[in-house]
């Protein structure tokens, strides 16, 4: 099994969107409090955010490494919903107090993201998300029981993955 889903993977005792150790890469690191937006090399984090400012949460993960590119936007932009070019790869939502949308970009792996591990990390988000419990994202015990379950999913089929997301997220409780 895996310990990884797509773009998320553990890294110590934390779980991290995005791959950390390429040169100048960015990633996302989920911590307890919230989201630290890192790039590689440096010491303080470029954003940080508490799980109580986030009222949404989605996730965009281009399934290869070119699909994140800038030419790659030009492609995507004849496939709407498609996730391709410089946001192929990028955390979005709506933050609160102010109310605003807010987004953050992270560095593609250099192995390609699976369609079943995508479709399942949408979900994850989207159901996070709508139970209001994106704090979840920060246990890397709760995070680390769902990719173990969710990881195995080779489906390209968006409701079958939904319903592993669901029934996933009501065994771990939420």
């Amino acid at each position: 099994m895996t310990q990884y889903l797509g773009p998320l993977e553990p890294l110590g005792d934390q779980w991290v969107i995005g791959d950390p150790a390429r040169e100048d890469g960015l990633s996302i690191v989920l911590t307890p409090e919230g989201l630290e937006h890192r790039r590689h090399g440096e010491v303080a984090p470029l954003i940080t955010l508490d799980w109580s400012q986030l009222m949404e949460l989605r996730v965009r993960a281009a399934y290869r490494r070119w699909q994140a590119g800038p030419a790659a936007g030009i492609i995507g932009a004849a496939q709407p919903g498609a996730d391709m070019g410089r946001d192929g790869c990028s955390l979005h939502g709506i933050r609160r107090h102010p109310y605003e949308p807010w987004k953050v970009r992270y560095t593609h792996h250099r192995r390609r993201y699976t369609g079943g591990h995508v479709i399942v990390l949408k979900a994850l988000f989207d159901q996070l998300t709508e139970a209001k419990e994106l704090a979840r994202l920060g246990d890397p015990e709760w995070l680390g029981a769902a990719v173990a379950k969710l990881s195995s999913c080779t489906s390209w089929y968006a409701p079958k993955g939904d319903r592993l997301v669901r029934e996933t997220v009501r065994n771990l409780g939420t």
